[in-house]
């Protein structure tokens, strides 16, 4: 095994990411600099409301197809190692590998449940009044998107087409290393730590825990000591079995036998991707400061918060502690937004100015948002852009509460409205709902600070981190300076830092993330503008208590 620094020149790592609506593929050097980059959307299906699904099959043949575009022309011999990350959906295969339907039409080619599939109301309400003591280990209340509840409405209303004849149980980042390792039994029972213990239960210290399982009546999961969903456990980065599959080389167009890592979800992959970075020179007050002094924000479809420490550190509405679930030897705690990036989307779309916003961003060959960001600094005259929603208040919570309330009857709401329907009233909602989604990211810092965490810096990375008023938002609101990375796309590099590790081109996970982890921008906080968004901010707390007091009165007898 070579360290970091004995490295021959010109190595290469190819990193996978399977987000909510395309797979991504980069090959990345031993810098972290991405060489190559290709995307492919994949299908999701939503067949009635709060149900969606894919398809494994759709989402292989999509890996395939980006990562031979990515290597296209590369010597095959400098490439070292592969690392998938993906969402948290379920997947779901029969006893030869096949697909089975988690749908009532009975289509088996649709049997991934998706991560922000919330079908399983009913279920994780019975799950939490168990009490169980693993809940604590999610912040006290399970979240309808993890597996247990799935699991579980799978049983109780697909269980002839699909419970009776399932063989394997997969957490998707651990499909996917599957695959490229081991179509025979010998490997199918492999799983990361990272997904086992964030979303199926599964302690680093004590496994499986059979009362859990009996008690929300999945014993039969227990089987063969848990042979369906798992009971070989790595921790991410670990090399798995023999290698790349010569079947599975072939279909992605890498040499047969390279390293593959034991896998992560997405965001932790954009957590490993960004939170080791050198920040030397940079004015920040993290430097010198353990790592355990930043939080990862991936902003995405959702957004999910990765703060890290030496103890587990238990905080109300947060999940976790999980051990070592994203950088080995430290406990992982993580907040989370629902749908974030798809709450924007749905205010600017759903708005009456949007054809007009459409036609005057394509005339001027710009994106919606650049051109909304562009049009607020039109409209804001002497004042600072954050001031014009003064009068207008944004609660983001469309899709529940992950954090730190973990309440998913929660709904958005909005205060502040006026009969305009143009372009500027739209421009404002639309920086009013970027803002919401930011004292979101405040007050899950505040709860992880109450509980034991010391925060200093925010490293973005993501889709929406790209977007300078997100940024400029968040730095505002939290007060704190945020970090971009030198690469954009974080995700890519976490994987590719798996693959680097499973490659022994690195002695640690730490090291790696070292190397390969480089600071791009700095972009710190306004504080001139602190007292009126500290304002904004108690306007914010306050309307989820009017909600809950409306919810009381309409349900009160």
């Amino acid at each position: 095994m070579m360290s970091g620094g004995d490295q021959e020149p010109g190595h290469y790592y190819v990193g996978i990411d399977v987000g909510t609506g395309s797979v991504r593929a980069a090959l990345v050097d031993q810098r972290g600099l991405l060489l190559a980059f290709a995307e492919q959307p994949i299908k999701k299906w939503e067949p009635q409301f709060n149900h969606h699904e894919q398809s494994s099959e759709d989402i292989w043949a999509a890996c395939c197809l980006v990562t031979k575009e990515v290597v296209q022309g590369i010597d095959a011999h400098r490439i070292r190692g592969l690392g998938f990350d993906a969402t948290c959906s379920l997947v779901v295969l029969d006893k030869e590998f096949h697909p089975l339907p988690v749908n009532h039409e009975g289509d088996s080619s649709r049997n991934v449940i998706m991560w922000l599939d919330h079908r399983a109301v009913s279920q994780v309400h019975r799950i939490n009044e168990t009490k169980h003591s693993v809940l604590q280990y999610v912040g006290g209340v399970m979240s309808v998107e993890m597996q247990a509840p799935k699991l579980l409405w799978l049983k109780e209303n697909l269980r002839e087409i699909c419970w009776d004849k399932a063989g394997h149980f997969f957490d998707l980042p651990d499909f996917l290393s599957w695959k490229a390792t081991g179509v025979t039994a010998r490997y199918v029972n492999y799983r990361s730590l990272c997904s086992l213990v964030c979303k199926w239960t599964y302690s680093a210290e004590k496994g499986w825990d059979d009362s859990f399982w009996k008690m929300i009546g999945l014993e039969d999961l227990i089987d063969d000591t848990y042979s369906k969903i798992g009971n070989l456990v790595l921790p991410p980065g670990a090399s798995l079995g023999t290698g790349l599959l010569p079947e599975a080389a072939r279909e992605l167009g890498l040499p047969s036998g390279i390293a593959v890592a034991a896998s992560l979800i997405d965001a932790h992959a954009g957590g490993l991707g960004v939170i080791g970075a050198d920040v030397r020179g940079h004015g920040l007050t993290c430097e010198g400061q353990p790592v355990t002094s930043r939080l990862a924000v991936i902003c995405g479809t959702s957004s999910c918060h990765m703060g890290i420490s030496k103890d587990p550190i238990f905080v109300p509405g947060v999940w976790g502690p999980y051990f070592s679930a994203m950088v080995p030897g430290f406990w992982l705690n993580e907040g989370g937004q629902s749908v974030t990036g798809k709450l924007i989307d749905h205010m600017v779309q759903g708005h009456p100015a949007f054809p007009e916003l459409q036609a005057k961003a394509t005339a001027r060959c710009q994106s919606i948002y650049a051109y909304l960001n562009s049009h607020l600094d039109l409209i804001k005259k002497a004042q600072p852009v954050g001031f014009l929603t003064v009068d207008l208040h944004v609660w983001p919570d469309f899709h529940g509460n992950r954090s730190p309330l973990a309440d998913l009857t929660l709904k958005g709401m909005v205060t502040g409205l006026t009969l305009s329907q143009d372009l500027d009233d739209l421009a404002i909602l639309y920086l009013a709902t970027v803002q919401a989604i930011a004292f979101g990211t405040r007050f899950i810092i505040e709860t992880m600070e109450a509980a034991g965490h010391s925060l200093r810096t925010l490293f973005l990375c993501g889709g929406l981190s790209k977007n300078p008023l997100f940024v400029q938002m968040h730095a505002d609101i939290t007060g704190m300076p945020v970090v971009l990375s030198q690469e954009v796309e974080s995700v890519l590099v976490g994987a590719a830092i798996l693959g680097a590790c499973a490659s022994g081109d690195f002695t640690s996970v730490q090291e790696a993330m070292a190397r390969m982890s480089n600071v791009g921008k700095v972009v710190f906080p306004e504080r001139a503008d602190k007292k009126y968004y500290d304002k904004k901010y108690q306007v914010f707390l306050r309307m989820v208590e009017h909600q809950k007091e409306y919810s009381s009165i309409m349900n009160g007898s």
